[in-house]
């Protein structure tokens, strides 16, 4: 088996038992936190670059690197709360903005230098990208569970720092990505 396939399985397994032990495992950090739509979600949107790659061109070689990339920040982001980091270090939820969205825009940066674009349109279809999905993340979070948690008061302060943050996260990608794009 090739070492990308294998990381790439593991880190996909190790979300769903991540996940599996949130869901079911009783504990109070797990409660309001939505592990029953995770459960769901994730692996599912783990599926989205295999999804991609086959029913689009199936251009060889398959897309570990994006794949991993995109499998990375709910991994990140399910192990944050399983290890109970959000509620114990203060900027968890901070980094985890900045890297994931980081992360997903990589992953978009990897399909983007598979195609025929500039640089420039390189760069701003990965930064589009990224403020896209972390806008939608932030609707997620707010449907799912902070409107009828006690973190409705400070919600709107912190769900503007986490779009700064994840901008921010995804216009440094998309500048290593267009870098990248430069040397192709």
């Amino acid at each position: 088996m090739r070492p990308a396939l294998t990381v790439n399985v593991a880190l996909k397994l190790a979300l769903v038992a991540a996940l599996v032990f949130g869901a079911f495992s009783g504990l109070e950090r797990f409660e309001g936190k939505a592990f029953g739509a995770r459960l769901i979600a994730y692996p599912l949107a783990t599926l989205v670059v295999p999804a991609v790659w086959r029913l689009g061109s199936r251009r060889p070689p398959y897309p570990y690197a994006g794949d991993i990339l995109f499998t990375l920040p709910f991994l990140i982001d399910t192990l944050g709360n399983v290890f109970d980091l959000y509620d114990t270090i203060v900027w968890w939820d901070d980094a985890n903005h900045f890297v994931n969205w980081a992360l997903l825009t990589g992953a978009f940066g990897q399909l983007l230098l598979r195609l025929r674009l500039g640089v420039l349109n390189t760069f701003a279809l990965a930064v589009g990208f990224g403020a896209v999905t972390a806008v939608l993340w932030e609707f997620g979070e707010y449907v799912t569970f902070i409107r009828n948690s006690p973190e409705l008061d400070t919600a709107y302060t912190d769900t503007l720092g986490d779009l700064a943050l994840g901008l921010t996260g995804s216009t440094l990608a998309a500048l290593v990505t267009a870098g990248f794009r430069r040397r192709l």
